[in-house]
This record gives structure tokens, sequence and C-alpha cells, in this order.
């Protein structure tokens, strides 16, 4: 039984990524039904929170379904990162992450997400200071290092682990790296294989299939799977691969009705929560997987992608189930 503090995750948990603007209730509540065993929200700036800023606050909403649900947070400054994580706290999530891997500009620039990977001292000090903070247990999202000169992960995990942590979750790149190339998880088996390291370590990076999640368990040997951009609209992604570990056979893909349905109600709790521009908005990025594989839905999703009134879009949606259902057109995987 994989465990982070007394939370019970299963033998093999599959996690949910905390990805901006993806990972928000919505979507949550689609991957929690297909069988997610732990997420976290998307990355919320603790600068944001502790000045009362809406589109932080808002991160902080979690739904009883959720749970067990982390809630993540990034920062450079221990005053601001302590003072979030006294106001996680009063949200009442069962875990509070620490972002040590976000990659993008804006985030390093600031020496928080994978920037600090350049001054680890300072990132023990923070978990540290946070550990301390709150009640709550508090888990990690790194990467390997800031480049292919800088991977200190073994001696990352370990000082993070003695300052209190109770999980870490690995991105298999380095900061440089950012998206491209492959994910190093060999780099992560020497993590879980330290014989100090009694956490749970928790793998990420180019799982895309029930077949990689089932090697990459037998070969690696960790504790568990975060699965990020392959779930986007694609929330289907946990069953399959719970099954394929279960019976080492694969389940046939979502049907058409499986399909619009998910986006259906994505779409609708997208706008309830966001509200109808940034909610239509932000669904965008969910229609090419949640119809992938479909012959000829190039001109459908064109319409989906551009459209902003819901109504036109929940007609787009009725359009396509009754174009594929009544011409009986298959469902073609991949």
């Amino acid at each position: 039984m994989v465990k982070i503090g007394e939370i019970e995750l299963g033998d093999f948990p599959f996690l949910l990524a905390p990805m901006e603007d993806v990972s928000d209730p919505p979507f949550r509540a689609l991957c929690k039904e297909q069988g997610c065993d732990l997420m976290y929200t998307e990355f919320i700036s603790v600068e944001g929170l502790i000045r009362d800023a809406s589109k932080s606050v808002q991160k902080l909403d979690i739904y009883d379904e959720e749970r067990p649900i982390g809630i993540q947070i990034f920062g450079a400054e221990l005053d601001s990162m302590t003072r979030a994580a006294e106001i996680v706290e009063e949200a009442k999530p069962e875990i509070l992450d620490i972002n040590f891997g976000c990659p993008v500009q804006k985030v390093v620039c600031k020496l928080a997400g994978a920037g600090i990977l350049k001054d680890i001292p300072k990132m023990v000090e923070l978990t540290s200071a946070i550990v301390k903070s709150t009640n709550l247990p508090v888990t990690v999202k790194t990467r390997l290092g800031w480049d292919d000169q800088s991977i200190y992960i073994e001696e990352v995990a370990e000082r993070l682990q003695d300052v209190g942590i109770k999980a870490i979750s690995i991105h298999g790149r380095t900061r440089k790296q950012m998206y491209k190339g492959d994910a190093d998880w060999s780099r992560i088996a020497r993590v879980k294989e330290n014989p100090r390291m009694h956490i749970p370590v928790f793998g990420n990076g180019d799982i895309d299939t029930p077949e990689k999640a089932m090697e990459y368990r037998q070969r690696y040997g960790v504790d568990g799977i975060m699965i990020g951009r392959a779930s986007i609209g694609n929330p289907w992604i946990f069953r399959e691969m719970k099954h394929y570990m279960q019976t080492g056979e694969m389940l046939p893909p979502p049907t058409l009705e499986e399909r619009i349905d998910a986006a259906r109600r994505h779409l609708l709790r997208s706008v309830e929560w966001k509200g109808p521009k940034l909610g239509v908005l932000e669904m965008r990025r969910h229609y090419t997987n949640y119809f992938k594989g479909l012959e000829g839905i190039k001109t459908f999703r064109s319409r989906l992608v551009t459209e902003e009134d819901l109504s036109i879009l929940l007609s787009i949606l009725q359009e396509i189930e009754y174009h594929y259902s009544s011409a009986e057109f298959a469902v073609q995987a991949g």
C-alpha cells in the first residue's frame, strides 16, 4: 500500500499532474470518475494568495468528490511561502505540494519553480520551513536538475526527505530540456533504489499508453506514475492504464457517446466555474484529444476552437454526435 502520510493510495497509484489551465475542478472531476487516485490543483502563486488575488484564490476551490487532493503552490520567498501554506491549510486539502519543477521563464526568472534548482540549499530551506508551518503532509514535484551538468536529484530527494516531505514526484527532464527530448527515467529509478529513501517516489514524463505505464513500472520500480499532457482531453487514460495493469488487456477506446458526454459536461462546468469567456477559451486545448481518431473531424474541430458562444458550441457537439452515429463512422484508435 502506497501512503502519503496517513493517506492510502492503493498498491500503485496514478496521479494527475498539476497543469496550469488544465487540472482545474471541471477536468479533475472527469479524471476522478475514470480512476485517478490523487490529483493536484493547478499551481498557485504564493504572492497571489497572500495578496488575495482572485485568480489565485479561485484555484483553492476543491470539492468533496475530488478527494484526496493536493493544492500546489510556487514561490521563492520564505515568508510568502509559509504564509501561503497557512492559507492553503484553511482550504482543507489532504496534501500541500510545492512546485520546484515548472520550467516557464516567467516563473523561473523569479527563482521559483525549476529556477530554484540553481540553489539547492535554498530549495531545502524553503521546504523545511513549509513542513514546519503546516499540519498537512508536504510533497514536492521537481525535475532532474537545471541542466545536464547539474543533475543532483538523488541528493536533493534525500535532503528533502530529511526535512520532512512525505512523497516526491520527479519529471525525468532538466529545466533546460523544457518538454523536449526523452524523459530519463533511469535517474528517477536511482532515487527509488537509494536505500535511504523511504517515502513514495512517483515518476512523470512521456507516459501516454497503458503498455508504457506497465513497462516503466516494471523497469524503474517507482511507487506510482503521474500523468500530465497525455490526460488532456483524455481522462479515460486512467481507467485504461489501471485495467491493463490488472488484466494485461487493453480496454476498447471510449465510445462516441462517452466522448460527447465528457466534452459537453467539461464545457458546461468550465463555463460555470470560470465564466463564459475563459471557460470557453480554456476548453479548446481538450477538443483534439476528445475526438481523436474520428475520420473527418477536422471541420468540426475548427468550429469548436473558434466559436465563442456556449449555445452554438453545444449544438456543434450535438452535430458531431448525430453525424458520426447516423453515418456509423468507426472510431479509429490513434
